[in-house]
């Protein structure tokens, strides 16, 4: 796996990943427990999407599939090892914001993709 492979997968991924952790640690003590990922999820969208558009430079729609993937099981792991079974919240933990979490965090990869291997064939 070359450098640049290496980071975009499990460099953003992990660093992502780590932002929402670190936003959803900061608002334990502000919102209920059940609310974060409605708090969270907003600025994880803005920040992946500012990720995908000005750090991610491929255009094809297959290296954006493989990032939904990486990322999505990098969320996953990290979710598990780090607050299901670190915390082990009271009322469970994966309700509808969190599948609705990993649902976007594979999806937006593949749309941000599709829009630029578009505008590659558009210009051409």
């Amino acid at each position: 796996m070359n450098k640049k492979l290496f980071i975009d997968l499990l460099g953003w991924g992990f660093l992502l990943w780590l932002i929402g952790y670190g936003l959803g640690i900061m608002l334990f003590t502000l919102v209920p427990p059940s609310q974060i990922g409605w708090f969270v999820t907003p600025i994880g969208v803005a920040i992946t999407l500012f990720v995908l558009i000005k750090k991610i430079k491929s255009t094809s729609p297959k290296y954006y599939l493989l990032i939904g993937i990486t990322w999505t099981l990098v969320a996953i792991i990290g979710d598990y090892l780090f607050i299901v079974k670190a915390f082990n919240p009271e009322n469970g933990y994966y309700k509808f914001d969190i599948y609705l979490y990993y649902s976007l965090t594979f999806i937006l990869p593949l749309a941000v993709g599709l829009l630029k291997s578009r505008r590659i064939n558009e210009d051409k």
